[in-house]
This record gives C-alpha cells, sequence and structure tokens, in this order.
C-alpha cells in the first residue's frame, strides 16, 4: 500500500517499481489466453493504464498482483471475444501451435538445448484447450497456489485441480520427462523486452523515459 500511496503522488520509481516486479507475471497470463507474444505485450501495456488510471480504488484486499492480474485477464478476454467476432471462421488446427523462438540477447546463460525444450514447452500449452491453459500458465508456469488460481480465474478450487490433471495429461504426451525442471523459464520476459515495456507505460504515464 505504501507503494501504492507513491504511485498514486506520481512518484516515478513506484510506478517503475511496481511495473518492473509485475511485468513477468502479467505477460505470462496475457500470453497464455491469447497465445501470441506482441499481442501479449500489448495487453499488457493497456492493462497498466487501466490500473494506474484506477489506482485510487485499489483497497488492498487482495494482493496487487492479484488484482493487476484480474486486470489483464479481462483486457486479454476482451481481445478473444472481439477476435472471434471478427474472424467467424473453422479454426485451423496447426495454427494453435505457434513457434516463439527466444531472443538470445535476452537469455544468454541459456544453451542452445535450452531453448529448444522451452519451445517445446510453449508449443504443447499453446495446443491446450482454452479452459486447461489458464489453468496450466498460473499453476505450472506461474506457480499461483489452487487457492490463487481459483480466485484469479473465477472457478471454484475443485475445478482448478480437475483442469489442472487434465492439462499436465495433455502436456504430458507432447514432452519428454527431463524437460520438467525447467517448465518455470517458459514464456521468459525479462532484459530488454521488460524494460521496452516499462519504458512504453512510463511515457504513456507522462514520466520521462
Amino acid at each position: 500500500m505504501a507503494l501504492v500511496r507513491r504511485a498514486l503522488a506520481r512518484d516515478p520509481a513506484a510506478v517503475r517499481a511496481i511495473i518492473k516486479t509485475h511485468n513477468q507475471r502479467l505477460y505470462r497470463i496475457a500470453r497464455g489466453v491469447v497465445r501470441n507474444d506482441a499481442e501479449a505485450e500489448d495487453i499488457v501495456q493497456e492493462a497498466y493504464m487501466r490500473a494506474f488510471a484506477s489506482l485510487d480504488a485499489f483497497r488492498g484486499e487482495a494482493s496487487l498482483s492479484t488484482w493487476l492480474s484480474r486486470i489483464v485477464i479481462n483486457e486479454a478476454l476482451g481481445r478473444l471475444r472481439k477476435r472471434r467476432r471478427v474472424v467467424a471462421m473453422p479454426e485451423n488446427p496447426e495454427a494453435r501451435i505457434i513457434p516463439f523462438p527466444l531472443n538470445p540477447s535476452d537469455d544468454p546463460e541459456r544453451t542452445m538445448a535450452q531453448r529448444q525444450i522451452l519451445g517445446l514447452v510453449e508449443r504443447a500449452t499453446d495446443s491446450l484447450p482454452d479452459a486447461y491453459r489458464g489453468v496450466f500458465v498460473a499453476r505450472v508456469i506461474e506457480g499461483l497456489s489452487i487457492e490463487e488460481t481459483a480466485d484469479l480465474l473465477g472457478i471454484r478450487p475443485e475445478t482448478v485441480k480437475t483442469r489442472l490433471h487434465r492439462a499436465r495429461s495433455l502436456v504430458r504426451k507432447a514432452l519428454d520427462d527431463e524437460i520438467g525442471p525447467v517448465l518455470l523459464d517458459a514464456f521468459p520476459f525479462a532484459g530488454r523486452r521488460c524494460e521496452r515495456l516499462t519504458r512504453a507505460v512510463m511515457g504513456r504515464l507522462g514520466f520521462e523515459p
């Protein structure tokens, strides 16, 4: 709440801290919904604009992370609904699996093998049905608890458990057992990408770069 009060007073350090602290989680959530890197970044940026415009409504009843995550999910789901209205045509099954190469400048410590494994994780996650994908991203990739995931997605904890079990079964069919330890590094959002989004939001909020 102290950070929120400072942000409300237009303290640029506080605004930047909020953005950089939550960039990765919010990007992963948006990316898990829309399955597109560029659109996920745009969603997160718009969500920040909505959040900072109504930051005085934040009362701390939920964590700031959860509050921001809900705004991102609403923005992402709105994009999906709009997309489906505009393009009402049969889905191409092959279009569900989209390769997303990692930027070497953002992750110099990773080996080519790790990148290939992360690509498998991303494609396997992209291939999940919408209901399962949201739960999988929140629980496995982002590491939220069952209760946090249920609260975030507006479903019961029992539903989270059921969907997570099914999602893991589906992903397991496409992945080798040895990639498990690197799951939490999927959908990276760090380095230049994180800084680029931070600068864009700060600029739109009227702060100097």
